[in-house]
């Protein structure tokens, strides 16, 4: 056989080269996935690619879009329970409340395009090396702080953890000793000063703001290295009035403006979103905001044969994809997200941390009647347990384990 450049070969040699060069190939192809890059797409085989990749392939997810999966193996196991957690809230501690069902804690957040980052406590603990987290707001966001410390308590020695508070309560914290990381909660419920912010007596028929005046909350978290806003449930409810600045809450002389509530929610994100932009160190500090926390009161919205019902005994979440209840409010949703892109028009970048759909499959993971009750039970109570069944807050280890996980999330995220 004689080729184009004048050298002669016989058919065997052909093959027995070809054959020769195929074997290379497929030799070369093999050892090269051993060690993909991450333009293939593959994960890696060390735990740190594995998580990098997991990042990398998260980064431009929607992880508020997905579904609840039951999966009650090892590797989702709670990091903590509430009975062994040191700093485990009573309101909150549901199986120590007399739970016996405790499938709530084995529902896994499945994003539908991508995977949400299993939570890390020695990782987060690295993360605030160091730095000040601080949860501001209502309830809801001190349920959210307790899961995070109880997070984090679990790998940390008694000797190298403790909790303090000021005199009156409004600031509470968390050291791990170590990292020289604090944790903290500052009661806040509606951001601004009100006569709500006494965090043991805040009981009032009418909620007074005084819309422009935020300082004396904002000194508690004015040099934080990562704040978490949230505020929506004291907004729902009850009258909410403007007082002048300049009167005391208690002055006999206070008069009053009144409208509509979400009109003066709306003015009170402004004021957080003026303070942000002026006093935030926007190299340093990262801002997130909580979006509504559902309740789930009325049972017949997702079981027709349930009225009268809340969530009391309930046990699996809604399955009805992107099911709405009458426990969010839109109009809230609106003000926040309107509030947040404002902020990073002004070049404030605060993350909207949207755990309100995913929230609201879950009507099995409230503390329901399964904590401590601050208040004697009526007779009337002890005999129909729905009616005092708590469907507002969150059993832990429960949901706000993957909020924080989001959270983590968004900080491990490169900068």
């Amino acid at each position: 056989m004689a080729w184009p450049w004048g050298v002669r070969m016989k058919l065997r040699d052909l093959v027995t080269i070809l054959f020769l060069s195929g074997c290379l190939f497929l030799f070369f192809l093999l050892t090269s996935r051993k060690n993909p890059t991450p333009e293939m797409g593959l994960v890696e085989e060390t735990d740190d690619d594995r998580k990098m990749v997991m990042m990398n392939s998260s980064a431009n997810c929607d992880l508020f879009s997905g579904k609840w999966v039951f999966d009650n193996s090892s590797n989702n196991n709670p990091l903590y329970s509430d009975l062994n957690c040191s700093f485990m809230d009573d309101g909150m501690a549901c199986e120590k409340y007399g739970r016996k069902d405790l499938n709530y804690r084995n529902w896994r957040w499945q994003p539908h395009a991508c995977d949400l980052p299993r939570f890390e406590a020695k990782a987060m603990l690295e993360k605030l090396r160091n730095k000040r987290l601080v949860f501001v707001g209502d309830s809801l966001n001190r349920n959210q702080w307790v899961s995070m410390v109880c997070l984090v308590d679990s790998v940390i020695p008694p000797s190298q953890k403790s909790l303090n508070s000021t005199p009156n309560g409004s600031l509470v914290t968390f050291h791990a000793i170590e990292y020289n990381a604090t944790i903290s909660f500052h009661w806040a419920p509606l951001l601004v000063e009100s006569n709500c912010d006494d965090p043991w007596h805040h009981r009032m028929t009418d909620r007074i703001v005084k819309i422009r005046d935020i300082e004396k909350h904002a000194e508690h978290w004015s040099d934080a290295d990562v704040v978490v806003f949230n505020s929506y449930i004291w907004w729902v409810w009850l009258k909410v009035k403007i007082l002048d600045g300049t009167i005391d809450f208690e002055s006999p002389n206070a008069t009053y403006v009144e409208m509509d509530a979400m009109k003066i929610y709306a003015m009170a994100l402004n004021t957080l979103s003026d303070w942000v932009e002026t006093h935030v160190n926007r190299s340093k500090t990262k801002l997130f905001f909580v979006s509504m926390s559902p309740s789930h009161q009325m049972a017949e919205e997702w079981d027709n044969n349930s009225a009268g019902g809340n969530c009391y005994n309930e046990t699996e979440p809604i399955s009805i994809e992107l099911y709405k209840g009458r426990g969010t409010n839109p109009e809230i949703m609106t003000s926040v997200e309107t509030a947040v892109e404002g902020m990073k028009k002004k070049g404030v970048d605060m993350q909207l941390l949207n755990i309100t759909q995913l929230s609201v499959y879950r009507k099995d993971g409230h503390s329901s009647i399964y904590r401590k009750h601050w208040d004697t039970l009526t007779k009337e109570q002890e005999e129909n347990p729905k009616t005092y069944a708590d469907c507002i807050h969150w059993c832990l280890p429960g949901v706000p384990d993957v909020w924080n996980q989001l959270l983590y999330a968004h900080l491990l995220r490169p900068s």
